[in-house]
């Protein structure tokens, strides 16, 4: 009877640490670079972590990363303004 009781105590104890991390989102990356449509996605634009004009395709990006992408050329996000 004891084991049963121990063993639902653990189910809720389980389902209630899934909800508790389901509501709370990671920390968006410092930096993200958007990429393209297709198969490949090549990188569009430099953006903030965070940044909504983004969209969805994005990958995060280190802070040598992304210096070295706008010193390469990629245009940086004009609403977030990720070169400043």
């Amino acid at each position: 009877m004891t084991l049963g009781r121990v063993r639902q105590a653990i189910a809720i104890a389980e389902q209630r640490e899934a909800q508790q991390q389901r509501a709370i989102p990671p920390p968006p990356p410092d930096w993200v670079v958007q990429l393209s449509i297709g198969g490949e996605g090549h990188p569009i634009a430099v953006h903030v972590g965070g940044c909504r004009t983004a969209g969805r395709r994005t990958r995060p990006l280190s802070r040598d990363q992304a210096m070295r992408a706008l010193a390469e050329g990629l245009e940086p996000c004009a609403i977030c303004r990720p070169d400043t």
